[in-house]
């Protein structure tokens, strides 16, 4: 596959992460795929958010879990925008989609809403949490799975195996020649996050990586 782009919770060095704003401006941007959060409201909504919390990124506190949906769209995510839903995404977004997933009630929610939209040929799914792949693997095992690791250890690939995933999402900062080489010579694409700046790309080309997550609409200029 050629170099894949990812939109970085849409492209939240320049909008509103995680925000329907976003995730349109990283389309609009030419970027090949958009990354987004999915945490469950209190009334079991599958919500568009990073954090565990609202605090950092609405002008509401509190957890999303304890939060219903309609208190959560009564917040102000920036610039006026409101926290969506996943199905909103699936609505305005119309190429393929990375949906990092943080438990296992996630991933049975996310099953149902894929196959209930017919969306399983366009959304992966993403997870640091290797039950949570492996749920998505279990219900829905067309869907492309990706494990997300801060480190880069000599577990990555067995990881990696044991939920099928083909593809690894790593931290830049912490990732090695000799990991991308493994995963490589296992069959297993390396993407890396987050990349942003001329020098973070220059290494994310030297390490042979298949794509890079930013959180920018534009590779800067070297």
């Amino acid at each position: 596959m050629s170099f894949l782009t990812v939109g970085h919770r849409g492209v939240m060095g320049v909008e509103p992460e995680n925000t329907l704003r976003s995730f349109r401006r990283a389309e609009q941007a030419g970027l090949d795929q958009v990354e987004l959060d999915l945490h469950l409201s209190k009334d079991g909504a599958l919500v568009v958010m990073h954090d565990a919390g609202v605090d950092r990124t609405t002008d509401g506190s509190g957890l999303v879990r304890d939060l219903t949906l309609d208190e959560i769209r009564a917040l102000d995510a920036g610039l006026g925008e409101r926290v969506p839903v996943f199905e909103e995404v699936l609505d305005v977004v119309r190429g393929p989609i990375q949906a990092e997933i943080k438990d296992i009630a996630a991933a049975r929610a996310l099953a149902g809403t894929l196959r209930e939209r017919g969306a399983t040929g366009r959304v992966s799914v993403l997870s640091f949490h290797d039950e949570a792949l492996a749920e998505i693997r279990t219900l829905l095992p067309e869907v492309p799975t990706v494990l997300v690791a801060g480190g880069s250890g000599p577990d990555i690939v067995p990881r990696a195996q044991a939920v099928g995933a083909r593809l690894v999402s790593l931290d830049l900062t912490r990732l090695t020649l000799d990991t991308v080489r493994r995963c490589h010579a296992a069959g297993i694409q390396v993407i890396a996050w987050t990349v942003n700046t001329a020098q973070d790309w220059a290494l994310a080309r030297a390490l042979d990586l298949d794509g890079a997550v930013t959180d920018l609409p534009a590779e800067p200029a070297a």
